[in-house]
């Protein structure tokens, strides 16, 4: 088989912030519980941003708790600032993902800072992360890189230049994020292209939507390039509070899916996420779920060799 690839969970904090309903910290562990059971050993567990912003990750410190105790287990939080960041270190997680958005207009309305002052907070972050002795992780995400419903064009030169630039501050890796579904697979190829000859290893993983229909087309562009890490989120839910029209991140299963029927490995057991989504699918009554997989089932004589 291929070099085997890695696919984020990132539902449980991509996901569930951009839907209404909230799910309670026992149906997350559960989630947890399940997506590992499947076969996930990278998942994001939740973001550290203050309660009344988003009360749907309010029990964060909870569920990575749990998370830490599942042996093998990456957990991941998001934390947009020097305080979440304090946080996630105290608590523990192996990775924390710091946003920041390549367009200017975006990164004011997401985050209330310019994309260089996130640059400067990740040299706080880092500066706080060695002072604490901890070995956690950090990951600059930089989104909008495909363009942005706000701003229109972001230039690759801008997105070469932050990837860069967080490097530089402190951050041991970085990823790059369609965060509006804005890319196509030749964008995808050029740019990641680009950015792998800047960084190389430490471009560590792709993000992108399927708001346009486009996120596996996407996904498989960037796997051409050597990319072999991926977010995704189970039934495709999630998007951005502060990007309009911003639906749907790339299916879990879906991905999966085709990997695996492409021969590259994922160490995931299909029919067991499609369960876990039927499980997901009972707590998120009167939500959007998205993903094709589902409706047409596996193919018979597949079915034995994705478990």
């Amino acid at each position: 088989m291929s070099p085997a690839t890695v696919i984020r969970e990132v539902g449980l904090r991509d996901g569930l912030q951009s839907i209404a309903t909230i799910v309670s910290t026992a149906h997350k562990i559960e989630w947890l519980n399940a997506a590992y059971a499947a076969g996930q050993r990278e998942i994001e567990v939740g973001s550290f941003v203050p309660a009344r912003l988003l009360p749907q990750l309010a029990d964060t410190v909870e569920v990575l708790a749990h998370a830490l105790t599942l042996q093998g287990l990456t957990a991941s939080v998001l934390v947009p600032n020097l305080q979440g960041a304090e946080r996630a270190i105290d608590s523990g997680a192996h990775l924390m993902v710091v946003p920041l958005s390549a367009s200017h207009a975006h990164s004011l309305a997401n985050l209330r800072k310019t994309p260089d002052e996130v640059v400067a907070e990740v040299a706080r972050i880092r500066a706080a992360r060695d002072a604490a002795g901890s070995r956690t992780l950090i990951e600059g995400g930089v989104g909008t890189a495909f363009g942005c419903t706000l701003q229109g064009e972001v230039a690759e030169s801008e997105v070469l230049r932050l990837m860069q630039a967080l490097l530089d501050a402190g951050a041991d890796r970085v990823s790059l994020a369609d965060t509006v579904g804005y890319a196509d697979p030749v964008g995808v190829q050029r740019l990641f292209e680009k950015a792998r000859a800047l960084v190389g290893e430490r471009l560590a993983c792709a993000h992108f939507h399927d708001t346009r229909g486009m996120g596996l087309a996407n996904a498989y562009a960037a796997w051409q390039t050597g990319i072999t890490r991926f977010d995704a989120c189970l039934a495709g839910i999630g998007g951005c509070p502060h990007a309009p029209g911003a639906s749907g991140n790339v299916t879990t299963e879906d991905l999966a899916f085709m990997l695996e029927r492409m021969g590259v490995a994922t160490g995931l057991d299909v029919p067991a996420l499609l369960a876990l989504r039927q499980r997901v699918q009972g707590w998120l009554v009167g939500e959007t779920l998205h993903g094709t997989l589902w409706q047409a089932g596996l193919p018979r004589t597949l079915a034995p060799a994705l478990a």
